[in-house]
């Protein structure tokens, strides 16, 4: 049978089916009619409708508002989300519209940085939806993957999905390399089926019968000793590198864009060695002058005996079975906050059907930033019990009926009421934290409990970084070649201000951990049980592809409750004051912002912690 390949049939009876099969796509473009709706990230409470009757690609048709043009955001940085679900798909900029429902919402954001590599190939033609096979990668990888970057933007983990499409008859290899927001050397790679996972697709296989099924990327482990495998290009890329040298980087020019020597190496793409080797040596002194500075005489010993000592206290302290177990029972009251048009998020319960959480899960998306008992006619839902994937019955889902406050300045938070169901005896919200607000320690551990990017509750117990050791414990997060790159993301983000005579330096704790997007609104416990901060944010920048943050922070969650009680003495609402005043009961400090104790004033964390810590490197 002669060679059939994306439709291209050679011999004169298959030829006539060619022609058939373009006949029947020129008439189907001819028709093409459909509509969809976009919002923009900056402000989803307004839709546009799109009337789209041509092939076009979906950026190709957003542009066509003029709104996307007054953005003027970079085409590679732009991330389209499909659905106004709870952040689960995203498509490439150059997905067929064609593949694209009837009366679709699309929500367009963008990242500071590349989400997708701006030499992709975008379709040449853009074909009716029977010609192609959409199917979805899971954020999360599969075998093999644990320490492998699979995406150039950790961006997009934020959602659980990359739709990925391709030509019936195209390999899967090549419809992720024209994606363009994975990265490029996956190797050997499969797709193990989210139904089946003992069920892979080779990335030679055609995506004929992948059509709206899931997957994880698996990555082949490593031979050791073995020879570099060589991966056939595909015709996609091939024809995109005959424009390239091979010339790998020079020191200069990696130190001049603030690369490091791993960066001018996979730019260049040299398999070189010996020019790898020199490169290495080159920047060993420059290696060794830092370490001479940083760390003088048999200092740099010191600090690693310390900071393992720091970790084994924190692991010592938090492995005890009894707090341990009351971190549990507490974490009970946290939830995941979803919903469309606000950010994902986090937030528990302060008493009742009042739930806390931060005001940006709102404010980035187009509220306002002071609202006051306003109803919400978004569909925004607190989702209790999320801790077992496989136990989705057992989830508890509030919908938020109304904002009671929201400010976001000096202060960023939301305090939301959450609508009862009188009608369900098993769906109870759990019991609130408020009473066991504290001030916010000096020092000493920490632990975060939340939904970091929408998944199941983790924690994380961490230490808190002194003001004093602040400064130090950024530098110690950044790769020393590469500060001067960066620096400037971190001043935009006012990273000054947490620093020794900032602005922020004494109203913010801060400390180091895992929990990044989608855990903002999370309680942060002290070593007692008790809860001291509301997790708002950190301050990140992106390395090789990768989002990294140097350090994170609270606000403090005494400051938050004297300013709402404050807004709420202001405004005359005695129906809920009074029922703040008698949650707050018992608690020193909640009574002493109250007034209920006469001669009590708040008091100052204590001096001596369950353990001492003043360093976190």
């Amino acid at each position: 049978m002669a060679e059939e390949r994306y439709g291209e049939f050679k011999t004169n009876c298959h030829e006539k089916v060619r022609v058939k099969k373009e006949e029947d796509d020129s008439s189907l473009q001819a028709g093409h009619s459909h509509m969809f709706k976009v919002k923009f990230d900056n402000n989803r409470q307004t839709e546009y409708t799109i009337s789209c009757n041509q092939p076009r690609t979906v950026l190709e048709a957003v542009k066509s508002k003029r709104k996307y043009s007054e953005l003027k955001w970079a085409d590679e940085n732009i991330i389209i989300q499909l659905g106004e679900g709870d952040k689960e798909f995203i498509v490439a900029t150059h997905f067929p519209c064609s593949c694209i429902k009837d009366g679709e919402t699309l929500i367009i954001s963008a990242e500071k940085l590349g989400v997708e590599n701006p030499g992709g190939q975008k379709p040449e033609i853009i074909h009716p939806r029977n010609r192609y096979s959409v199917f979805n990668i899971d954020r999360e990888g599969g075998q093999n993957t644990k320490k492998k970057v699979l995406f150039r933007n950790s961006a997009v983990k934020q959602y659980k999905y990359l739709c990925v499409y391709g030509e019936n008859g195209m390999t899967v290899e090549e419809a992720l390399k024209r994606d363009g927001r994975f990265i490029d050397d996956l190797g050997d790679f499969t797709l193990s089926h989210n139904d089946n996972p003992i069920v892979h697709t080779d990335h030679t296989d055609t995506v004929d019968i992948l059509d709206q099924k899931k997957f994880k990327l698996c990555i082949p482990l490593k031979k050791r000793g073995g020879k570099k495998t060589s991966h056939k290009r595909s015709p996609l890329a091939t024809k995109k590198s005959q424009c390239k040298t091979d010339r790998v980087p020079s020191l200069g020019e990696a130190q001049q864009s603030g690369d490091s020597v791993i960066t001018a190496v996979e730019k260049g793409g040299s398999d070189n060695t010996a020019e790898i080797y020199k490169l290495l040596r080159e920047q060993c002194p420059a290696l060794k002058k830092w370490m001479e500075s940083r760390f003088p005489g048999d200092s740099f010993q010191e600090q690693m005996k310390l900071s393992k000592e720091n970790f084994g206290k924190i692991q010592a302290s938090f492995s005890e079975v009894h707090r341990v177990r009351k971190l549990l029972e507490l974490g009970e009251s946290v939830c995941k906050v979803i919903g469309s048009g606000i950010c994902q998020g986090t937030g528990f319960v302060l008493f009742d059907n009042v739930v806390l959480t931060n005001a940006h899960l709102f404010t980035l998306c187009g509220f306002p930033s002071d609202m006051w008992m306003e109803q919400l006619n978004d569909t925004v839902t607190a989702v209790f019990n999320c801790e077992d994937p496989g136990d989705h019955e057992n989830w508890k889902s509030f919908k938020v009926v109304k904002i009671l406050y929201l400010t976001h300045g000096e202060l960023d938070y939301a305090i939301l009421e959450l609508d009862l169901d009188p009608t369900s005896q098993n769906k109870k919200i759990p019991p609130g934290i408020l009473n066991r607000f504290a001030p916010m320690p000096q020092n000493g551990e920490a632990c975060l409990i939340g939904h970091p990017n929408g998944e199941v509750k983790k924690m994380d117990p961490t230490c808190i970084i002194g003001k004093q050791n602040r400064e130090q414990n950024v530098k110690d997060q950044l790769h020393p070649f590469i500060t001067h790159k960066i620096i400037n993301t971190l001043k935009e983000q006012d990273i000054e201000g947490i620093l020794i005579g900032g602005n922020k330096a004494d109203k913010l704790t801060t400390y180091n951990t895992f929990m990044l997007h989608g855990s903002s609104g999370s309680p942060v416990f002290d070593g007692y049980g008790k809860v001291f901060g509301l997790h708002t944010g950190g301050f990140v920048y992106e390395y090789l592809y990768a989002k990294k943050s140097v350090t994170e922070y609270a606000q403090p969650l005494l400051t938050i409750f004297n300013n709402f009680v404050s807004k709420l003495k202001e405004r005359g609402h005695e129906d809920l004051l009074k029922r703040v005043k008698e949650e707050a009961n018992g608690n020193v400090h909640l009574e002493t912002i109250c007034g209920l104790g006469e001669d009590r004033s708040v008091e100052p964390a204590d001096n001596v912690e369950p353990m001492q810590i003043d360093v976190l490197s």
